[in-house]
């Protein structure tokens, strides 16, 4: 059901009744993802669980063991490059299956594992018709997908393309496709989407390309439109109401027409995209979602401000009365937690107002509960930004309880957790045309998408992969405004904080602000984490080396090359009593882009920055090939 305006979607959910029908069917599906994800000998949901721990239970692989882990069986993609997510593991008509997605043209394979060392494909499914090819150089950061999902009988998928197609887990026949993203708008989908409460979330990226930032909650029985909210805009698209913020109202509220900060109409290419990860809190009925850069990168244009006005101070500086600044450009580059159901926007935190670096906001929240800050236990919300610093909220309500550095920051001095702003520096701030500043992180922040893993039993600390590297940039006139197109504008030269180091394994104590341990690597960390009871930490190089590392001291117990570099995230299951683990490789993503696209190792702009890494790291010597390893002790 379509419906048309959010006050329409309020008026009727109010109604008790008609709730009450809705939900009826949802259920279902949303207690099925969570029976499954407390079943740690599955892998359910792409981040394991609906608040992303990706964390595992299980221990028969452990410290002792662990130098014993073999590679068993291997499984090829089908494609070369852009394997940033994982599989799902689940039982399904009485079978564990393993179900998987490419990189474009996105393959998707269902593996029977009834006989765990020699799995068997029972379907591979690939969309043939009304593809479009235009999706490959529009996609801002290479031809990547994150992951599937698998609800009531379903294997929900994404393409780059912009479709979201639901398959039928038995046969991998269609049951519905829905065009969801339009790369003749800028928009391309990476993803994952999430299923919750008998919905299919999912955003898209873009910004790159001059496209606005949305979020649309479909059917999961029919793929039919349920709700959408926009990033940019005014208070109706953006699904607020009187009550968003209630108890943050610095962080901006419903009748401030924050999402309009932006001269004139420039909110209409405002970006904002939700591209990456979801998290959800079924008891709250809440999901989170964190919103990318504000379209292109030469600040001055998304600042009123002219002539003599035209200064970093007046761009940035917010009201005395509201602490919203004109031009903070929202809701970019923000947490943002709205209600499941119809997507009303129960509170929003911008990280970066006025951003100035590409610091895309959308790295993943995840949900710990009882985390003890100043003496008081939280249901907290965790959120490792690329902007550098470690951002710890109140779910409930979003209220900031931590902000820490976590990587080299000198952008910013600190954030004010009283305000919620961080407090910038000025000769670390990007904002003339054609003049060079340095700043650190670099645009691929301290963790780009990268997602970091947590045990829920010890909810203050992280296993979190960094990157240690820092920029000049160097904003350029702009030269049009055209949705679909290249929208960047600036000359951006990405080099290694330290010589030799550029990337790190950190266990991160979120209260604290300190890092307990931390691994060095000369290539970028570029994939996710698994934790375990085991007392392991797995995570890959993109060197292509995978590690298992152990959790109390960071040494290293064990690791092999594999076929390509990493960018995947490792998951864990059981079957028929053994402990397997598997990890794709298939190197890509914005930092392997210039190996994967073949461009000039000596242009050290290119990809906005990512060929001089590329060039520094020698990822350019890493081969392609998309390829699952799954592992267990011999």
């Amino acid at each position: 059901m379509k419906q048309p305006n959010f006050t329409l979607r309020s008026g009727l959910l109010a109604l008790g009744a008609l709730a009450f029908i809705g939900m009826v069917g949802q259920a279902s599906a949303n207690e099925e993802i969570i029976k499954r994800s407390k079943d740690h000998n599955m892998w359910a949901a792409p981040g394991q669980n609906l608040a992303l721990h990706r964390h595992s239970q299980l221990k028969d692989i452990n410290t002792k063991n662990v130098k014993d882990l073999q590679m068993i069986w291997s499984q090829s993609s089908g494609t070369l490059r852009g394997h940033e997510g994982q599989p799902v593991v689940v039982e399904h008509n009485g079978k564990t299956m393993m179900y998987m997605v490419s990189g474009w043209p996105n393959i998707v394979q269902a593996l029977d594992l009834s006989d765990p060392d020699h799995p068997k494909q029972i379907w591979n499914y690939t969309k043939k018709t009304d593809r479009d090819e235009s999706a490959v150089p529009r996609a801002c950061c290479d031809t990547i997908n994150r992951g599937l999902n698998y609800a009531d009988g379903k294997v929900v998928f994404h393409t780059l393309d912009g479709f979201l197609i639901a398959l039928d887990a038995a046969t991998g026949k269609e049951i519905w496709v829905t065009k969801h993203a339009f790369p003749e708008k800028g928009e391309t989908h990476s993803g994952p989407a999430m299923v919750a409460e008998g919905l299919v979330i999912a955003g898209f990226g873009g910004d790159e390309f001059a496209a606005r930032g949305r979020t649309v909650a479909y059917d999961l029985k029919t793929g039919k439109e349920v709700w959408k909210c926009h990033s940019t805009g005014s208070d109706k698209d953006l699904c607020m109401t009187p009550e968003t913020n209630k108890a943050n109202p610095h962080y901006g509220l419903y009748g401030q027409n924050t999402g309009l900060t932006y001269p004139g109409d420039e909110w209409k290419i405002g970006g904002g995209a939700p591209w990456a990860w979801f998290s959800y809190d079924p008891k709250l009925r809440i999901m989170y979602a964190g919103t990318g850069n504000p379209g292109h990168w030469s600040p001055a244009y998304r600042c009123g401000e002219t002539g003599a006005n035209l200064t970093h101070e007046k761009c940035n500086t917010p009201d005395p009365k509201t602490n919203v600044g004109k031009y903070d450009n929202k809701w970019s580059m923000t947490i943002m937690a709205r209600k499941v159901d119809t997507g009303e926007m129960v509170w929003a935190y911008q990280k970066t107002p006025f951003d100035q670096w590409d610091y895309d906001g959308v790295n993943e929240n995840i949900l710990v509960d009882n985390l003890v800050v100043d003496g008081k236990k939280h249901d907290a919300l965790v959120n490792f930004d690329r902007n550098g610093f470690a951002y710890v909220l109140d779910r409930k309500d979003g209220t900031l309880l931590r902000a820490h550095k976590f990587v080299t920051v000198n952008w910013a001095e600190k954030v004010d957790l009283k305000s919620g702003r961080p407090v910038k520096v000025k000769e670390h701030s990007p904002f003339d045309r054609d003049v060079n500043t340095q700043a650190c992180p670099s645009a691929m922040g301290g963790k780009d998408q990268q997602p970091a893993a947590v045990d829920p039993k010890e909810p203050n600390l992280f296993y979190v992969p960094t990157n240690n590297w820092c920029m000049e940039d160097e904003p350029q006139e702009r030269t049009h405004t055209q949705q679909g197109t290249v929208y960047v504008f600036a000359n951006v030269y990405m080099y290694p904080e330290k010589p030799g180091v550029t990337g790190k394994l950190k266990k991160f104590d979120v209260v604290t602000g300190k890092t307990i341990w931390e691994v060095s690597d000369p290539y970028p960390n570029w994939s996710g984490v698994l934790v375990t009871d085991g007392g392991l930490a797995f995570y890959g190089s993109l060197g292509g080396d995978f590690r298992a590392v152990d959790r109390k001291t960071g040494k290293v117990l064990w690791q092999r090359k594999l076929a390509s570099g990493i960018i995947g995230n490792p998951i864990t299951y059981k079957v028929k009593g053994k402990q397997y683990v598997s990890v794709w490789t298939g190197i890509g993503g914005w930092i392997g882009l210039p190996v994967t696209a073949g461009l000039d190792m000596d242009d050290k702009y290119g990809a906005i920055g990512a060929t001089a890494m590329a060039k520094a790291t020698g990822l350019d010597k890493i081969p392609q090939g998309g390829t699952l390893f799954t592992f267990r002790v011999d």
